[in-house]
């Protein structure tokens, strides 16, 4: 894997660019059937997935399965990284590449500290407030509620996450509290239109307990190197027309009407930006057995008898 640091034009940091290549398919991965979605991780089932477009959301189902690739973070790197998201993203980078459990697969990655879920809290609300009514309740099940927060701003834990009393969310309340927090580790799936914890579930509810607010890294595919030529003609094609219409006006309503540089630029400049930094949607892949695979393995994790690999993970 490959990563470079990804910039503004005025030498500001955006995140760190991924470059995965010869790892068709992640250990961590979504499997896909109609409207049905399994997460799953080197074969064991971590979430069921039903969503439902009418009413507007995702039943879920999760499993006690998941494993974090991450390994316990000290608290002397905390302090020695303390407000530095590059240096934590690459050092995350690391974690993800190197491990078999991560959503990595082929394809350009973005991990960036610019979550939307940074820009939505109210004024007037506590982190705290916010942070608790962003996370998405329910274990085993639940519901993740698109009509209430769109715009994929909803957290889903990927295991439950502990109380403020527990042994580990109290060492991470000192570190909250000192600003030395490492960072919950995000990834965006479009299938489910939010974020899962990959890392950090203990971290968050520190955050939550000290209402601060957590430093987050995020997750998710972007346009990768191949596209980015094309995409670049596209966006100049498209800066070109623009001025050509307002040209045109111009030749029939005088100069009046202004040579469309004022629009046409700056949507330029942002279409240019978003080829390193832009989402794409998630890969999920065709779930052997289709829906009534997807079916049986519900049965099996609902009734607590697990699943059979056999059935499915060699796909």
């Amino acid at each position: 894997m490959r990563r470079g640091d990804v910039t503004r034009d005025d030498g500001s940091w955006v995140g760190l660019g991924l470059d995965v290549r010869e790892r068709p398919r992640p250990g961590l991965c979504v499997f896909s059937a109609g409207s049905r979605l399994l997460v799953a991780q080197q074969g064991r089932a971590v979430l069921l997935a039903d969503v439902d477009e009418r009413l507007y959301g995702v039943d879920f189902w999760r499993t006690d399965e998941y494993r974090s690739f991450v390994p316990p973070l000290r608290a002397d790197v905390g302090r020695a990284l303390a407000g530095s998201p590059q240096r934590w993203a690459h050092r995350f980078a690391r974690y993800l590449g190197d491990s078999a459990d991560s959503p990595l697969h082929e394809g350009r990655w973005l991990l960036s500290p610019k979550s939307p879920l940074l820009h939505w809290r109210h004024a007037g609300t506590s982190h705290a407030e916010y942070w608790s009514s962003m996370l998405v309740e329910g274990h085993p099940d639940g519901y993740i509620d698109w009509f209430v927060h769109s715009g994929s701003f909803e957290v889903l834990p990927l295991r439950p996450v502990p109380g403020p009393d527990d042994s580990r969310v109290k060492a991470y309340r000192k570190q909250a509290r000192d600003g030395t927090l490492p960072p919950v580790l995000l990834w965006w799936v479009s299938g489910l239109d939010c974020h899962l914890i990959l890392d950090g579930h203990a971290r968050l509810a520190a955050a939550i307990a000290e209402s601060v607010e957590p430093p987050l890294l995020q997750l998710h595919r972007t346009v990768p190197r191949d596209d980015r030529a094309a995409r670049i003609d596209d966006a100049v094609d498209s800066y070109e027309r623009e001025l050509a219409r307002f040209a045109e006006l111009r030749t029939v309503h005088g100069p009046t009407v202004p040579d469309g540089a004022a629009t046409a630029g700056p949507q330029l400049v942002r279409r240019l930006h978003d080829l390193d930094t832009a989402t794409r949607l998630t890969w999920a892949w065709p779930l052997p057995g289709g829906e009534e695979g997807w079916r049986r393995i519900a049965e099996d994790v609902t009734s607590g008898r697990g699943v059979s690999r056999g059935r499915w993970a060699r796909y």
